[in-house]
């Protein structure tokens, strides 16, 4: 197996093991962290429900989601987050992303909330929900 995946929640989770999929991926979703192995892959990916969870409860489910993908022997880990969702100060997707990079020995990692086939785009430092800015899309209190 190469990829592992680490997803904030089952949507997301679905769109990624969708597109890898259909770019040629024998890719497998599950829900949760397994308890035996993973079937033969090319990717796994792993829905967890943390998304809207304390910050520290994310960190545990992500550390033990990558804990189990990397004893499937994945050798690349992506962190799939939500591409409308704001990580604040108390949000997760900082102190994930940062536990994931500790855990990994790694002080260099590539964030980006762009997800083109579902029309969320980075464009000049800005996030877009389609045409227009997320802020003023109908989206900017999601969640």
């Amino acid at each position: 197996m190469i990829l592992g995946c680490i997803a904030d929640d089952f949507t997301g989770a679905t769109d990624l093991a969708n597109t890898l999929t259909r770019r040629g991926m024998h890719t497998v979703q599950t829900i949760g962290i397994p308890k035996g192995e993973a079937p033969e892959a090319d990717a796994v990916v792993v829905a967890l429900k943390s998304r809207t969870i304390p910050a520290a409860e994310a960190v545990a489910q992500s550390l033990a989601a990558l804990a189990w993908l990397r004893a499937q022997g994945c050798t690349q880990i992506y962190f799939k987050y939500c591409s409308t969702f704001d990580s604040t100060a108390l949000g997760n997707i900082g102190p994930v992303t940062e536990a994931l990079m500790q855990a990994l020995g790694t002080d260099f990692s590539i964030a980006c909330p762009a997800f083109p086939e579902n029309k969320r785009t980075v464009f000049k430092g800005y996030l877009f929900a389609g045409d227009g800015l997320l802020n003023e899309s109908g989206m900017q209190d999601h969640p």
